[in-house]
């Protein structure tokens, strides 16, 4: 075991890192991140790190380039203040859809924020539910990816929807996910077959499988524009579906997506607080969030502890 733990935050999800804090009963140290006045950010740790196992959290989130370039500064800061070991602790993974090229002359955007944060000095990431798994192997330092769908599952387990349900995969790329999700609750898998006609659009052409007279759960890792959501729900309910639900991770919800969930079939969306939604929450009666605090904290604590984490990866 290391010297001693510290836990720091970023700007971006305090709210989450300091459910982390009091789960473990660890204190969230004293920092401050701040911007001069041309935008520069500003970084200042404000209590000893020296020989310290440190852990900082970060969503690189919407303005995602800011919250980015915040937790940068803040694990060189470290690096420079002699910590022991540097954990980034990125709750949702910024720039993860960018995990391939898809056109002549595109970039690997994913894999670029990957050397940037092993450049700054990170030892070690810890995230859940990266878009793609292999977006571990754009790292040169260990990678612990958690995931979700526990707590997502007991969330839907604790409002008895679980039986006679069918879960739904969104379309092809995320069977193993919802095949997964699946089993937890012991229920049959579903697949919306769909076509994609440009970036954040998708249509839908069929199901794949007996919906009728049954509900049904989406899951899928994220939610952006919550098109490709919507227009499943909608195509579930046409194959006869008796009620619809969701379950996505990370909740983006850009663009006028809040306006699509309210005006879908959705009966209601399960999602975590790996993103900031009090805001959503506010206008979206339909959204609700499952805190990724004991996860993360456990994890956190596996880690320093130098135990093994295999039991939060168990799928």
């Amino acid at each position: 075991m290391r010297v001693g733990l510290k836990l720091f935050a970023g700007n971006s999800n305090p709210k989450l890192a300091e459910a982390i804090s009091r789960w473990m009963g660890v204190p969230t140290g004293a920092a401050m991140v701040s911007a001069f006045s041309d935008g520069e950010i500003q970084v200042e740790f404000r209590e000893n790190v020296r020989g310290m196992d440190v852990f900082v959290v970060q969503s690189t989130c919407r303005p995602v380039n800011d919250h980015i370039i915040e937790l940068l500064v803040m694990i060189d800061a470290l690096k420079r203040a002699s910590t022991s070991r540097i954990t980034a602790v990125i709750p949702y993974y910024g720039y993860s859809r960018q995990d391939r090229k898809v056109a002549s002359r595109a970039p690997i955007t994913a894999k670029l924020i990957a050397n940037l944060i092993t450049a700054a000095g990170a030892d070690r990431v810890l995230t859940i539910d990266l878009h793609a798994g292999q977006i571990q192997g754009f790292f040169d330092i260990p990678v612990d990816n958690l995931y979700a769908a526990v707590t997502l599952a007991e969330a839907i387990k604790n409002n008895h929807l679980a039986s006679e349900s069918m879960v739904v995969s969104p379309d092809a790329g995320g069977v193993e996910r919802a095949r997964d999700f699946a089993k937890r609750l012991g229920s049959s898998l579903a697949i919306i077959d769909k076509r994609r006609a440009k970036p954040n659009e998708a249509e839908v052409m069929h199901v794949i499988g007996d919906v009728e007279d049954k509900d049904c759960i989406i899951v899928d890792d994220m939610v952006d524009t919550a098109g490709t959501l919507v227009k499943g729900a909608v195509a579930l309910q046409q194959a006869g579906a008796r009620k619809i639900y969701a379950c996505c991770t990370h909740a983006v919800l850009s663009g006028d997506a809040v306006t699509k969930l309210n005006d879908s079939p959705i009966e209601r969306v399960y999602v975590t607080d790996t993103i900031p939604l009090d805001e959503k929450v506010a206008v979206c009666p339909k959204l609700q969030v499952q805190s990724m605090a004991p996860l993360l904290g456990e994890a956190i604590s596996r880690i320093h502890r130098e135990v093994s984490l295999s039991e939060l990866f168990l799928r």
